[in-house]
């Protein structure tokens, strides 16, 4: 049996409008775990969990989807053990989609890694060799039993030479073909990832064959890598209008509101970032007017909310001076409270950009909240 021909049955991604002033979309996917409107941007539970959050506090926000990082699970507690919990779901208590990614981001980010045909190698926490290739990935993903699973690839490097990238896309074609053939489950989707660096022939010739294995979505990759805004937003808007209009659109790991919002004009459904619970944590938080720092002096008597135009939790029941207070003070409460802000504000501006897709008026909404957002 092709999975590929019984996916559908369980995944299915409707695009209900595209801006008729641009290419931004609105639409939904639907998973066995539930509906996820798009575009979405999916706050990063690496170790399966929101650093500072429950789960119920997730729910409380009205988030849909979140993310789990297939490396980390594989070396603690090990994706056997959570596969004997019923799943990744059940382990953590979240009911709703979770997207896996491959562990291929850490054969880019982690030091000491040794790139082969077979997989790549990698020193685990204690010392340890561990190997991860296209058929472990797949299998630890399906032990997870993730709603999304990515297929296992290299992040290219920026700068990389043409040569370098012709040859790193190859191999990860034959990394997908190989993911391919490790998937068994229907009831979890597997996305195709685009690379190809800043090259728009490496990316044409990307998109031309990973789009052959007819996968239920795609994503790109090897951005916001150290190339800069203006290299990510050349390549998005090159890569994104090229990839299939029938299916999910997916930009890996991008997450400052700026380039959200350029993203989403492009084209694309679904994007994360660490930045907004990373950023919570260490007292950087995001407004409509820019991010602030709480602990700045300047919030010791300040009695108004983060931000007065949301009404969650946080900003309805808790001051900039009262949380700037539990900074001060080393109060675990204050990264809660922070992150559940940060959380929010990015759902919210998925939520607004959502209605002016749906209206026609997305370049409007980007306009305007540029327009008051200052940005460092």
């Amino acid at each position: 049996m092709d999975v590929r021909s019984e996916v559908n049955k369980h995944f299915k991604f409707t695009l209900e409008h595209v801006d008729k002033h641009c290419g931004a979309r609105a639409g939904y996917i639907d998973t066995p775990h539930g509906r996820i409107h798009t575009p979405v941007f999916m706050p990063v539970g690496t170790h399966g969990a929101i650093k500072a959050l429950q789960p119920k506090e997730l729910i409380d926000l009205s988030i849909e989807i979140m993310l789990s990082n297939t490396y980390h699970l594989h070396l603690t507690p090990g994706s056997e053990l959570i596969a004997k919990a019923g799943g990744l779901h059940k382990f953590m208590g979240w009911d709703r989609p979770i997207l896996t990614d491959s562990g291929g981001f850490q054969v880019f980010s982690l030091q000491k890694n040794s790139i082969t045909e077979e997989g790549a190698n990698f020193k685990g926490a204690k010392g340890e060799n561990v190997l991860l290739t296209p058929e472990i990935s797949i299998l630890v993903q399906q032990n997870l039993g993730s709603d999304i699973m990515m297929a296992f690839d290299e992040c290219i490097p920026y700068p990389a030479t043409e040569k370098y990238v012709e040859n790193s896309i190859a191999r990860t074609h034959r990394w997908l073909d190989r993911c391919v053939d490790a998937w068994t489950n229907p009831r979890q989707a597997l996305f195709g990832i685009v690379q190809g660096g800043v090259y728009d022939k490496y990316r044409k010739i990307c998109i031309e064959e990973v789009t052959k294995r007819n996968l239920p979505g795609y994503a790109i990759g090897g951005v916001s890598v150290g190339e800069g805004p203006e290299h990510m937003e050349k390549v998005v808007k090159h890569t994104a209008p090229l990839m299939p209009k029938d299916k999910p659109r997916y930009v890996m790991g991008v997450g400052m509101p700026e380039d959200l919002l350029m993203i989403w004009e492009n084209g694309v459904d679904m994007s994360d970032c660490i930045i907004p619970t990373k950023f919570a944590r260490g007292g950087t938080l995001f407004t409509n007017r820019g991010k602030i720092r709480i602990e700045h002096k300047n919030y010791r008597r300040d009695f108004f909310p983060i931000e007065p135009n949301l009404k969650d939790y946080v900003n309805t029941n808790f001051t900039r001076a009262y949380i700037k207070h539990l900074f001060d003070s080393n109060e675990i409460l204050g990264q809660i409270l922070a992150t559940a802000h940060n959380i929010s504000f990015y759902k919210s501006m998925a939520v607004r950009a959502r209605e002016a897709i749906l209206e026609d008026r997305f370049l409007e909404f980007k306009a305007s909240f540029l327009d008051g957002y200052k940005r460092d």
